[in-house]
């Protein structure tokens, strides 16, 4: 299955937390967490759409200013999730600057935060200063942001304060048969994608769709081109949660929340040996990190920001996580080679 979400911590597992994820049937992307992002090309930014902060601890939104300076003229507006207090977070760095030749600018800052019962939203544009305007707080439903064919779902974690897990999940997936596309004398084209999107969508089987070839169009139903041409699949499902307390309901909630994805980043921040500095700092260890994976049925675990004092000894996180999940682990590494993350 061609993968719908491409993606790669941008940095490695001592450093800030953050994950690129590309949206590959478009020309845009995500960043889970706001970490040092000083490493991606400006070109990889310009295709942000949107970032999905789990927390305001600086080591997760340091990044905030880097993304907002290399945005400042796109005509895309940029949303960005977080815990309840984003927003008054997102304002107090925005007053750190002078805004006075900036109003002509297109940039707008949609932000949103999160609690157990309500979204709040507030707009930030250059055309006023970065004024916030606020709009209605509207029910938390788990759901973050659903859009054609990916939703973003939340979950409310406790790191003494908030912390929000993130999921990209897919609703599902059409792979074409290009053997069976062929035998129907059809071509790859721009009208694939327009098939796709009715599917999504929920179109009727019967909806009527033609394809345009140079002797003529050729006239189906969308359901008889689904059944001759198209297989449908489980979609792909990417879960990210960081600082987290080792408590039973936050293991539960994870646990719940990452179930069948088909990778899970996961904080492995100690080892299990120094679990009561893991209680008090409200941080998961390796062997926590291990349970969870396995519990939660995901097929790729990769661990990452890792307590400092591990320097020397990285592989005895990757050990004890890989013997509580039963299976081999990746520890997350940036890619050392200019402009290969995924773009």
């Amino acid at each position: 299955m061609k993968p719908t979400f491409l993606h790669r911590a941008v940095n490695g597992p001592f450093e800030d937390p953050c994950v690129y994820v590309r949206l590959l049937r478009e020309k845009r992307a995500l960043l889970l967490d706001l970490g040092d992002i000083g490493r991606l090309p400006a070109g990889l930014l310009s295709k942000v759409t949107g970032a999905f902060v789990t927390h305001a601890h600086i080591d997760h939104f340091i990044g905030f200013d880097h993304l907002l300076r290399n945005m400042l003229g796109n005509a895309s507006p940029l949303s960005i999730y977080g815990p309840s207090g984003i927003i008054e977070k997102i304002g107090g760095k925005l007053k750190g600057y002078s805004w006075n030749l900036i109003r002509q600018y297109p940039i707008r800052i949609e932000a949103f935060g999160i609690s157990e019962d309500e979204v709040r939203h507030a707009t930030f544009a250059a055309e006023n200063g970065f004024e916030p305007v606020h709009g209605p707080a509207l029910p938390f439903t788990g759901v973050a942001l659903e859009e054609t064919y990916f939703k973003v779902k939340a979950v409310v974690l406790k790191h003494d304060i908030d912390s929000i897990g993130w999921s990209i999940e897919e609703d599902f997936h059409i792979n074409i048969d290009k053997a069976a596309l062929s035998n129907e004398g059809l071509p790859v084209g721009p009208w694939l994608s327009d098939f796709k999107q009715k599917l999504r969508a929920g179109a009727p089987g019967g909806t009527a769709f033609s394809v345009r070839l140079p002797e003529g169009e050729r006239h189906f139903t969308l359901g008889e081109l689904n059944r001759k041409i198209a297989r449908t699949t489980r979609g792909q499902k990417i879960t990210y949660v960081m600082d987290s307390s080792p408590t039973d309901d936050n293991i539960g909630k994870i646990v719940d929340f990452a179930a069948g994805s088909d990778t899970l980043y996961l904080e492995a921040y100690f080892l299990d040996e120094d679990i009561e500095r893991a209680r008090q700092r409200n941080h998961l260890t390796a062997r926590i990190a291990g349970g969870i994976a396995r519990k939660a049925g995901v097929k790729d675990l990769i661990i990452m920001h890792h307590s400092p004092k591990y320097r020397l000894t990285p592989e005895a996180i990757i050990r004890e996580a890989s013997e509580a999940f039963g299976g081999p682990v990746t520890q997350a590494a940036r890619d050392r080679r200019q402009g290969t993350t995924p773009g």
